[in-house]
């Protein structure tokens, strides 16, 4: 099977690296390079790199939306496209070029999840249960006919780099099975059930503000979601730190007051958290006991 692969970020990786292990993968597109960090420095996406290190042929237009870019895909007559993290919509016109259609990995169970970021709102959301799903792409966001799921359980203080991690690998597993059966014709694609669906949007800057006004499990919640990105944030003994690691702890008192330093743990709208690891603006992550020593916090101190 003839294979042109359509991936940028890490979730894409094991993917790459499996199909390529086990089929002809003809191409590998991916998005532009781009400048990273302070100095700006021109980046290559992470399958790019993947495949340069597979000697796979590497292509990187703006857009798919163009006849050049269209007359490039064709070239390779792919017998199928797989889709993991790619980062554009693909039009019609891309769709019907491959003769198995296109097959999209996404980082949730269908028709949960749609969008942007699936498995960052999973763990925002307190889910326990997530998986991948394979799918028949058309021309809507997510909404192409199911193909296969896994499922794996969310730990309680897993973060969501962590799922993100594990699910990329169980992605690069999921499309085997899916491609293999595609091709044998033992596989029926399934009809989404659009009355179930749910919708992510993009993860960003204001949703790093912790609130301790609100649940403990709420909190919780919010700082593994945003592990290892944007990184929930909050006002700790005057220091404006982002908070990394965290987990559910005992006692109740008022809102953002320190229950304990050592651990440090503070109070809740409802519960209380245990900090664990945290990292003041311009330092390197330390450990909250670390910090709280180093700052004179003191039981009783209300960070409200």
């Amino acid at each position: 099977m003839k294979i042109v692969y359509m991936g940028t970020p890490d979730f894409a990786v094991p993917a790459l690296e499996k199909l390529a292990a086990a089929h002809e993968v003809a191409a590998v597109f991916t998005q532009p390079d781009k400048p990273v960090g302070r100095k700006q420095i021109l980046t290559p996406p992470d399958v790019k790199v993947c495949a340069e290190k597979l000697h796979i042929p590497v292509c990187q237009p703006k857009s798919m939306k163009t006849e050049e870019a269209l007359a490039l895909l064709k070239s390779y007559a792919p017998d199928v496209v797989v889709v993991a993290a790619y980062g554009q919509i693909l039009p019609k016109a891309v769709l019907d070029v491959p003769r198995l259609g296109c097959v999209n990995i996404h980082g949730s169970l269908l028709p949960k999840y749609r969008g942007a970021a699936p498995i960052q709102q999973a763990v925002l959301d307190g889910e326990t249960v997530t998986g991948v799903t394979t799918m028949l792409m058309d021309v809507g966001l997510d909404t192409g006919d199911i193909l296969m799921k896994k499922e794996t359980p969310i730990g309680e203080n897993e973060t969501s780099a962590e799922l993100f991690d594990r699910l990329a690998v169980l992605g690069g597993e999921l499309i085997l099975e899916t491609l293999d059966a595609l091709e044998k014709g033992e596989i029926t694609p399934q009809k989404q059930d659009s009355s179930l669906a749910t919708h992510t949007s993009k993860i960003d800057k204001s949703r790093c503000p912790v609130d301790f006004t609100k649940p403990a499990r709420e909190i919780h919640n919010q700082i593994r979601g945003l592990y290892s990105w944007p990184v929930a944030t909050a006002e700790i003994g005057g220091k404006r730190v982002k908070i990394h690691r965290a987990r559910m702890a005992d006692g109740s008192g008022k809102p953002g007051e320190i229950l304990s330093v050592r651990p440090l743990v503070i109070a809740c709208g409802e519960g209380a958290i245990e900090i664990l690891e945290l990292q003041p603006e311009g330092k390197k992550k330390m450990t909250a006991e670390a910090f709280a020593a180093g700052h004179g916090l003191r039981v009783g101190e209300t960070l409200l």
